[in-house]
């Protein structure tokens, strides 16, 4: 893509949004977030979310699981029965979904949602009940859009349930999960990290289309993290944008983790993201 974006599409809907009764904030975020990068005047365009139906998510889960969790007879991520919930986790796949259809077509978009890598074939756990990750992929390659995804999950923790995934579907050399959380867990690895994210990001072009993860919760701050500074996230997300416009990658983010209290800190890390998207590929207003 050679011109800047007038605004960065962000596939938002409502039902997206839940209240989990959780430590984590991640199925209110949604809506928090949203609002901030209103309130910072960040050109977004709001585009509608198509969610996804039980076919859709039995491409990369157990179909029994897929049944059991939206009849609230199984346990979600959040190891709770939430009617709540499983109502909207076929709208947080979707929004994922959606947005990379958008990229695809115009380079960049971002969903706003999380939960979703350590989901695995068959159970969900550590707040995450669906791999919205694998699900866009497996839908995506259904449909001959892509061929080869790079999956960027820079969230604090590994992501397990991706790997299970693509091992249980056969997938290897179709998706790769470059999930840093394998690699990286404390500030003394900082440097090393944005050593490798620049290594990857050199080899965006082998790729139809990169899912990034954008997680806050590698923040040093982060009680369940971390080990990047504010600056050096700002870095980390400059390092993956610049990549992908300068190799005409599409790419498709969203917030993942982040459990700094008040909500406030998470949030400010998210608009952090934003913006450094808006100045790689668009004007503010």
């Amino acid at each position: 893509m050679s011109h800047l974006l007038q605004a960065i599409a962000v596939s938002y809907a409502e039902p997206m949004v839940a209240e989990a009764n959780s430590f984590s904030p991640s199925a209110g975020k949604p809506r928090r977030v949203l609002a901030a990068w209103k309130a910072d005047q960040l050109p977004i365009a709001i585009q509608p979310v198509l969610p996804v139906d039980e076919h859709d998510l039995a491409l990369c889960h157990d179909p029994a699981y897929v049944r059991g969790v939206l009849a609230c007879m199984l346990p979600n991520g959040f190891s709770n029965r939430s009617p709540d919930v499983a109502r909207s986790l076929p709208w947080t796949s979707g929004a994922l979904l959606s947005a990379a259809r958008h990229a695809l077509r115009e380079g960049i978009a971002c969903a706003p949602v999380s939960g979703f890598h350590h989901a695995c074939y068959g159970s969900g756990g550590g707040y995450c009940t669906f791999n919205g990750l694998m699900v866009t992929v497996a839908k995506l390659l259904s449909e001959g859009l892509v061929h080869r995804v790079l999956i960027l999950d820079c969230d604090q923790h590994y992501g397990n349930g991706t790997d299970q995934i693509i091992a249980q579907l056969s997938m290897d050399g179709v998706v790769e999960n470059a999930t840093f959380g394998r690699w990286f867990c404390v500030p003394a690895d900082a440097s090393a990290y944005l050593a490798r994210l620049g290594q990857t990001a050199r080899r965006f072009g082998d790729f139809d289309l990169v899912l990034y993860q954008a997680g806050a919760d590698v923040h040093v701050d982060d009680p369940l993290g971390g080990v990047l500074t504010t600056e050096q996230m700002i870095e980390r997300d400059r390092t993956v944008f610049q990549a992908a416009r300068d190799s005409s990658v599409p790419i498709t983010w969203n917030l993942a983790g982040g459990y700094q209290t008040p909500l406030a800190a998470v949030v400010a890390l998210h608009v952090n993201t934003m913006r450094e998207c808006v100045r790689v590929y668009g004007r503010r207003r």
